[in-house]
């Protein structure tokens, strides 16, 4: 994932810098497996560097990107099917590990809880998480805030010691209109997956 969002988002070369600064040759990251750690460190440290912000942040853009740029389009489809609103959507996330799993089973996905504060504050738990898969899902979870047309506020709240927590606050449920979501593809007529 890291890999194509710096590609399509900087270029190829941008990701050519960053192997050459972490010291690696020009190698294919799997974004649905995990790797040697080592490799994952070298990797983050190089991203900094040549984008000159925290990694954290990257991958918050990541979770974004995944929803919002035109080559992912299949996972924000996938993603809206999860919910009629934005609250449904955030219940729904509980189900994602399971649902990708099914799909790629060789993946290990993190356990996904969210909890109801009060109809409108919601915590997001990420258990057994690797780092910086809380930052991705709270750009997620920012990028369909958008998208289902909802005004929230999302926060990286703590490293509790069940995982790490997001705490999604909605402001407005229908503050915008949101993105269009058509069933079926204009192009083909066929439902658009």
């Amino acid at each position: 994932m890291l890999q194509v969002f710096v590609e399509d988002t900087y270029g190829r070369s941008r990701w050519d810098d960053v192997l050459r600064q972490a010291g690696l040759g020009r190698i294919e990251v799997e974004a649905m497996l995990r790797h040697d750690p080592a490799l994952t460190d070298q990797l983050a440290a190089a991203v900094e560097a040549q984008l000159s912000r925290p990694i954290g942040a990257v991958l918050e853009d990541v979770g974004t990107y995944l929803v919002s740029h035109p080559n992912a389009a299949s996972v924000r489809r996938l993603l809206r099917f999860c919910g009629v609103d934005f609250a449904d959507f955030l219940f729904s996330l509980e189900d994602l590990p399971g649902r990708i799993t099914l799909a790629v089973p060789e993946l290990s996905v993190p356990t996904i809880e969210v909890i109801d504060r009060d109809d409108r504050i919601f915590d997001i738990l990420c258990r057994d998480a690797v780092p910086g898969f809380a930052e991705l899902v709270a750009g997620l979870v920012r990028a369909m805030a958008d998208d289902f047309g909802s005004l929230a506020v999302i926060d990286h709240v703590t490293r509790a010691s069940e995982g790490e927590c997001i705490r999604v606050t909605i402001i407005e449920r229908d503050f915008t209109e949101g993105r269009a979501f058509p069933l079926v593809d204009d192009a083909t007529g066929a439902p658009s997956c």
